[in-house]
């Protein structure tokens, strides 16, 4: 599955870890000791969020994507 979905990953003092939010697919977030074990999981997060939403019959967002402005 080839998916292009932004994700935002921060460090948490309240878990001691890296966060990893997909802001496009609602309360679609993961966590890791690093970043990429954050980028990692949120990559699997976002596998099953679209696979959980398909069966359910949901509709999956299309990523939005960056929109480049030239002047």
């Amino acid at each position: 599955m080839n998916w292009k979905y932004e994700i935002i990953i921060y460090w948490s003092n309240e878990d001691s870890a890296f966060v990893a939010e997909i802001p496009e697919l609602p309360g679609c977030m993961a966590h890791g000791e690093t970043q990429s074990k954050a980028l990692k999981s949120a990559n699997e997060a976002i596998q099953l969020w679209l696979r959980t939403a398909q069966e359910l019959g949901r509709v999956v967002p299309e990523p939005k994507g960056r929109k480049l402005l030239y002047a």
